[in-house]
């Protein structure tokens, strides 16, 4: 049976409990972008060129900022990174500025930095989740730098209506600006129940390169395969400025 995946929103009902640990894992996110973008604008600097998203992780996988998350998490934020660039490269619009350092500086009034803060990133399990479907928890790996006394983020967690989270592929740790608190943004493989096909079929030969044939009973028609591309390329930008810190995921349907 075929399958999709579906992102559902859902509330945090031990919020206090686990706040804490999800704000320490939020600054380390943000500072392995800031060490990864440092990186980044050195090579740049040196060679003319953007390190690629195997660089990144060859480059940084030894680094003290790396091993603070579980390394699929830390992986996650040098894949947004890598894919930022790609973006900003791949835009038009003059107006468009590169990926910058997540944090903030204070100033006093001589000009003199006083202060300063990292706006918490979005932080991305795809392994080290554990589900309690009898008692609606998920259990999240803690980075090691962030194991005090317990390996794991134990969350109680409130699903939209009529949702039963299963077969779940990745659990992230979003701030909801607005409501100013967390949520988990959890995507589940779910199957699809296939309806049966009318009287009419269309094959489709999809190309990248070369353009997409789509035949017809009666009638055949060409579909540009550089359209494709950009089309996988909008859809991919798009998914993840869902994962930033002002803004909220798109549920599946």
């Amino acid at each position: 049976m075929p399958t999709t995946r579906r992102t559902y929103v859902c509330g945090i009902q031990n919020h206090s409990q686990v706040a804490g640990a999800f704000d320490r894992h939020g600054w380390s996110a943000s500072k392995l972008w800031n060490v990864a973008l440092y990186y980044a604008r050195q090579q740049w600097d040196e060679t003319g060129e953007i390190p690629d998203e195997g660089e990144f992780k060859h480059e940084l996988k030894t680094h003290a900022k790396y091993k603070e998350l579980h390394s699929h998490s830390s992986q996650k934020v040098l894949e947004e990174l890598s894919e930022a660039f790609s973006s900003w490269f791949g835009s038009d619009g003059d107006r468009d500025n590169p990926p910058g350092y997540r944090k903030c500086n204070y100033y006093d009034s001589d000009g003199n930095r006083v202060h300063e803060e990292h706006p918490r990133s979005t932080v991305t399990w795809e392994k080290g989740i554990r589900h309690d479907t009898k008692h609606d928890r998920i259990r999240l790996s803690k980075g090691k730098a962030h194991r005090d006394g317990r390996e794991f983020i134990l969350c109680e967690y409130e699903t939209p209506p009529a949702v039963e989270l299963e077969n779940i592929q990745q659990v992230r740790a979003v701030s909801n600006s607005i409501k100013s608190r967390l949520e988990l943004h959890v995507v589940c493989e779910t199957e699809i129940t296939a309806e049966s096909p009318g009287e009419n079929t269309a094959g489709v030969d999809l190309g990248i390169c070369n353009p997409a044939a789509v035949a017809f009973p009666d009638d055949a028609l060409l579909y540009p395969g550089d359209t494709l591309r950009e089309d996988k390329h909008y859809f991919q930008r798009e998914e993840y400025q869902t994962e930033g810190p002002q803004s909220e995921s798109t549920v599946g349907t």
